[in-house]
């Protein structure tokens, strides 16, 4: 697609000019040319070249160059870009990475290592695309297709088969036939990946606009990374709140927070993982799941662990994922949540439970409006400050001591009054707290 405009890739034009000044090829390559073609935002930006590593730092000076994967021909130029040498590949014995390159000094031969067509693209200063594997064709037809062999790409790395998984989400595309064969043939690969990689790319996926049909469709994917998952494909819930399976719930609860919102599409990802384990159907043959938030939090919290999440969003994760279930019907109720989980989670919580409403029966979601008011108390109890914390109480545990309490009786004194306060049976006055912490001293 020649006239494609340089000023799409700012920065990239001048590291390209510079390199052809000192009669070196360069070019832009993947994802920052598959975004341009696209005309979405361009982030990253790679750039390919013939010159070899030590040529490049000697255009751009060691002040401006970094070593970054000098073993691979990369370089860091000033700052940001990645400038990499035409390359082959050797054997990837360990599924990640080659074990040795060759450099070359074909463009042709350095665009067919790459992992997809659409990736597998160059640009130059002038905007002119080389595009050997029809990489505009399959993007014009939203098509994600492995550039050769898609059993050779993935045997090269199997992360490939999740990135594939992660662009049809991000993009809206879909997997080549033959791609997607091999991605469901090959997906025991993953057990070779890194945990790290793999929960990267989850995220990713999560966050995608079309999430929901990517997670069903490659279900057993997922479940050769996340085993837990499996039980829940397929499992018909058995009520009326229901019209999907568990893991049907789940994919369309998901894709049905906000796109930007990484914590609560994740959040949501494992909110019913508890749920086959708890299934008990009755009489007729309804299904109930009594204590699945509980479960599904413990079972989150060590599959988070294992895939090593921070503590910190394993934590976070774990204290909605143990109350989505919980029912909440009136101001104290809100007040009560606030106290126990911090106003910031109480809001996080309802937005999940309204998410999660999405995922079920269409009759169901009419209670989001009945969420929405609890949202607006909860921001009224904000607003106004009203009390939800011993902290916010109007009197102290110096004032509790003077009035003879000593040790774990001033604690239990302050707790007792935030409930009483909390429900409503006492306000928040120092002269009320005070004449009930009197009168029960008798």
């Amino acid at each position: 697609m020649a006239g494609e405009n340089m000023s799409k890739l700012p920065g990239g034009g001048e590291v390209l000019r510079r390199l052809k000044e000192a009669g070196f090829k360069a070019y832009c390559v993947g994802g920052c040319v598959r975004d341009s073609v696209m005309g979405r935002p361009c982030r990253d930006i790679d750039i390919t070249t013939d010159a070899r590593p030590e040529e490049v730092i000697s255009v751009f000076g060691e002040k401006d160059t970094v070593p970054t994967g000098i073993r691979f021909g990369t370089v860091t130029v000033l700052r940001e870009f990645e400038v990499t040498t035409f390359r082959i590949d050797g054997e990837y014995s360990d599924h990640r990475s080659p074990d040795n390159v060759d450099f070359t000094g074909s463009l042709e031969e350095d665009l067919r290592r790459r992992d997809f067509t659409m990736n597998a693209m160059a640009m130059d200063e002038n905007g002119c695309i080389t595009d050997p594997w029809e990489g505009r064709r399959d993007i014009e037809r939203k098509v994600i297709r492995c550039v050769g062999d898609p059993e050779k790409r993935f045997e090269e790395d199997a992360l490939r088969m999740l990135r594939a998984m992660r662009f049809a989400s991000q993009l809206g595309f879909t997997i080549d036939p033959e791609s997607a064969r091999q991605i469901h043939a090959m997906k025991s690969g993953l057990r070779d990946i890194a945990q790290e990689r793999i929960r990267d790319e989850l995220d990713k996926l999560l966050c995608g606009p079309a999430c929901a049909q990517v997670l069903i469709d490659y279900s057993d994917v997922i479940g050769e990374f996340i085993p837990e998952i499996v039980p829940c494909i397929g499992l018909d819930q058995r009520t009326p709140y229901h019209i999907y399976t568990v893991w049907e719930h789940i994919a369309r609860a998901v894709e049905s927070a906000p796109e930007d919102d990484l914590f609560l599409r994740r959040t949501l990802f494992f909110h019913d993982i508890g749920k086959p384990a708890c299934a008990r159907y009755d009489e007729t043959g309804r299904g109930h799941f009594k204590g699945h938030d509980a479960v599904g939090a413990a079972m989150t919290a060590e599959i988070m662990t294992r895939m090593r999440w921070d503590k910190k969003t394993v934590s976070r994760t774990v204290e909605l994922i143990a109350r989505h279930s919980v029912k909440l019907r009136d101001r104290i109720g809100v007040r009560q949540m606030m106290r126990e989980i911090g106003d910031e989670a109480f809001f996080r919580l309802m937005e999940l439970k309204k998410c999660d409403n999405l995922g079920k029966a269409p009759f169901v979601a009419e209670e989001n409006v009945f969420f929405d008011k609890l949202i607006s108390e909860g921001r009224r109890i904000v607003s106004q400050d009203l009390c939800r914390s011993v902290k916010g109480l109007e009197v102290s545990g110096q004032e509790l001591a003077d009035l003879g309490l000593k040790g774990q009786e001033i604690g239990a004194a302050l707790e007792e009054l935030l409930d009483k306060v909390i429900t409503e049976e006492l306000p928040n006055s120092r002269e009320e707290l005070i004449g009930y912490i009197r009168r029960c001293k008798g």
